[in-house]
């Protein structure tokens, strides 16, 4: 990688997708059962022993919400959905790394994930 730069529509790149990540991590890695780890390489959280978020290899925050709640999110253009190989991940969603400026979107989207995972 060169550098900085962004994807189109002006998402930002992957060390700030990490970067941004690892910040939003801290508050909830101050939650009784909430644990740093690795998914398929790359860094996520996991409350009791479940994971709920991590980034992707193009740094996008992947979330685990209820199968309806990422329907949603995919219909409203707001999330993409997760594939492995031919497989659809229905509880999985993936939101593009915010352009510099307020990171709403994956604060509370961690929330909702960190939420829907601790109920299970």
């Amino acid at each position: 990688m060169s550098g900085p730069s962004t994807r189109p529509g002006g998402a930002a790149t992957a060390s700030q997708g990490r970067s941004l990540f690892a910040e939003l991590s801290e508050p909830f890695l101050e939650r009784p059962g909430v644990t740093a780890g690795t998914m398929f390489h790359s860094p996520g959280l996991r409350t009791g022993g479940k994971f709920f978020a991590f980034v992707d290899t193009e740094d996008g925050l992947v979330v685990k919400v209820p199968r309806d709640r990422a329907v949603e999110l995919v219909r409203a253009g707001t999330a993409d959905v997760v594939t492995l190989g031919r497989r659809t991940l229905r509880e999985w969603v993936t939101l593009p790394c915010p352009a510099p400026g307020p990171a709403d979107a994956w604060r509370d989207a961690l929330e909702e994930a960190y939420d829907y995972v601790a109920s299970l």
